[in-house]
């Protein structure tokens, strides 16, 4: 799977032998791993778990997956990406902010949750982080990087010549507080991000209350028991 600026795009492969793949199945096993993740942590489930919720064998998730973890990656990414967009009906310097202030009201909940035990997971297991980058970073990357570039050339901004170190300079302090707990991901935090970034940049920062990102009630909201 590759992943264009705002959501997954599937990669036809060539089928192997056996029963074709179903984009229904692939969609009821996903789902099937978001149940799962409401109240289990990403080290507790297993292909078996998957299996029994989705009804499916595990021979089935096996042809579109090769590991558990590939599994709850792209079930992430199908619940994550929707609600952290780009919005193209916005100037570049609101719509990074928008997308910024979205990303932080995310990963406060379950998208974080799975996010920091998809990066644990991939301290054991460097595949695993490398299937993280290549199915998600850098996309993720790749959105921030293209808007940068759009900015620059519709408003005078400080930007370096080369936008890739701004773009992890937006994302970096964000899995710092992910991470480490270094501190709340909360509006008060996504305000002082959004002032930092665009004083330095030399323009002007929004109010990030006025961007009209609202909080969603997300599956987060129930997965203290994780386990």
């Amino acid at each position: 799977m590759k992943t264009d600026i705002n959501g997954p795009t599937a990669v036809v492969l060539p089928r192997g032998v056996g029963r074709p793949r179903s984009e229904g199945t692939r969609t009821q096993i996903l789902a099937a791993t978001v149940r799962l993740l409401e109240t289990r942590t990403v080290q507790s489930i297993s292909i078996e778990a998957i299996a029994r919720e989705a009804g499916v064998g595990k021979a089935t998730i096996y042809r579109w997956w090769d590991s558990k973890a590939l599994v709850v990656i792209d079930a992430f990414m199908e619940h994550h990406i929707v609600k952290t967009p780009m919005p193209r009906n916005l100037p570049p310097g609101k719509a990074i902010a928008s997308h910024l202030v979205s990303l932080i009201h995310e990963y406060a909940g379950w998208s974080g949750r799975i996010v920091a035990q998809i990066i644990a997971e991939g301290q054991a297991d460097l595949a695993v982080l490398r299937e993280f980058r290549e199915r998600f970073h850098y996309g993720r990357r790749a959105l921030v990087r293209e808007m940068l570039e759009e900015w620059r050339v519709t408003e005078r901004i400080r930007a370096p010549e080369n936008v890739e170190i701004l773009a992890e300079l937006l994302y970096a302090p964000v899995y710092m507080r992910l991470l480490t707990g270094a501190g709340p991901l909360d509006d008060r935090f996504a305000q002082e991000h959004v002032n930092y970034v665009y004083t330095l940049l030399g323009v002007d920062p929004p109010n990030v209350a006025d961007l009209g990102v609202v909080k969603r009630g997300t599956i987060g909201e129930k997965t203290a028991t994780a386990r």
